[in-house]
């Protein structure tokens, strides 16, 4: 079957998980063209060769909080007033030459477009519609309604009326629409190959560089830390006193991770997922105003994975977090996933029911 895979570029997350089903289709047999924006384009490309890239919406970040204004202005002027006329190009292209017979899409919208445009199936696999199609208690969206409906009208009007939604999650709320399936986070060759110890050091992964004071209390608790994305001109690894700054290399990192005590992270699906599936509490810190952060922090605090901190400025909370790491492990240790089975499985069934002309 001729496939056309749109992926976004917001967060490296759509990317990694979009390398995985990319690969099985490929193992399938079937053929791709694969449409991406952003720092995915470069990701999928060291893969898979040509990536036809595409101008994607993003987000600007201040203080661990999401700038709504300097995000508006941003897309108008990048993605706005230049994006359309090169994605425009970019469908007319494809229109000429590849003819896809269905579209897979991880959030991803003129791919979605050209499917609605064609009449063609679509498939949306990612992890945000969590936020549409399930239905959430009061304790997950409590303080935070509003954002909770924005950011649900927001996705609800992403990719509506897809033919099906396989949605990738570690917790399982009641399903609220139809032609939903939930299925494991979609993991890694690395991580599935990971090596799983319990050494003495905590891995903390934080983008910002203005967290000062989560560190400051990290110091304090002398607890060993392997440190990512704060130093980000390190060449090699910086001591200072228990934290070990480290420069990104990524199988230095899975195996960080998968030797961790634990890990304190933003809350970004994708390393929960896999902290998750090693079996590491988490200690997460939503980026200020991204409801569905906080959806996935609170379902992992609520399930005993570990904690959520709502506020860098609440170092109790990170005593806290350390002085439980034994009582989540043992809640970790009921978790179970079979690597990504369920994803093929549901992905396989699907794609044979498109071409019998019956999804």
């Amino acid at each position: 079957m001729r496939i056309l895979y749109g992926v976004v570029g917001e967060g490296m997350g759509h990317a990694m998980r979009s390398r995985v089903v990319i690969e099985h289709l490929l193992a399938q047999g079937h053929d791709l063209e694969i449409m991406a924006s952003s720092r995915a384009v470069a990701f999928l490309e060291q893969r898979f060769g040509r990536v036809k890239r595409i101008r994607g919406l993003h987000m600007v970040y201040e203080d661990n909080l999401v700038s709504r204004s300097k995000t508006l202005l941003s897309n108008l002027l990048h993605t706005g007033l230049r994006g359309v006329p090169a994605n425009v190009a970019a469908y007319f292209e494809l229109i000429a030459s590849f003819r896809p017979e269905l579209v897979v899409s991880d959030f991803e919208s003129w791919t979605y477009l050209y499917a609605r445009a064609h009449g063609l199936p679509v498939l949306s696999i990612d992890n945000m519609q969590m936020l549409n199609r399930c239905k959430h208690d009061k304790a997950i969206t409590e303080g935070h309604r509003t954002s909770y409906r924005v950011s649900r009208a927001f996705v609800k009007g992403k990719l509506p009326g897809c033919n099906h939604y396989l949605v990738t999650t570690f917790f399982r709320p009641p399903v609220r629409k139809k032609r939903t399936t939930l299925i494991p986070p979609i993991l890694r060759p690395e991580i599935l190959e990971a090596k799983i110890e319990t050494g003495d050091h905590l891995l903390v992964y934080q983008t910002g560089t203005s967290h000062d004071a989560l560190l400051r209390t990290l110091e304090k608790t002398g607890v060993p830390c392997r440190v990512y994305g704060v130093k980000r001109d390190l060449s090699e690894d910086k001591r200072v006193k228990n934290l070990t700054y480290r420069p990104f290399s990524e199988a230095q990192f899975i195996r960080d991770l998968a030797s961790a005590r634990g890990v304190i992270a933003g809350g970004g699906f994708t390393l929960m997922g896999e902290a998750v599936y090693l079996k590491k509490p988490m200690l997460a810190i939503p980026l200020g105003r991204q409801f569905e952060q906080l959806m996935n922090a609170r379902y992992l605090e609520k399930l005993g994975y570990g904690r959520c901190l709502e506020s860098i400025e609440s170092p109790e909370v990170v005593h806290d977090f350390i002085d439980r790491l034994p009582s989540f492990a043992s809640k970790l240790e009921g978790y179970e996933q079979k690597g990504n089975r369920k994803l093929y499985e549901h992905l396989d069934a699907l794609l044979d029911r498109a071409a019998a002309g019956v999804l």
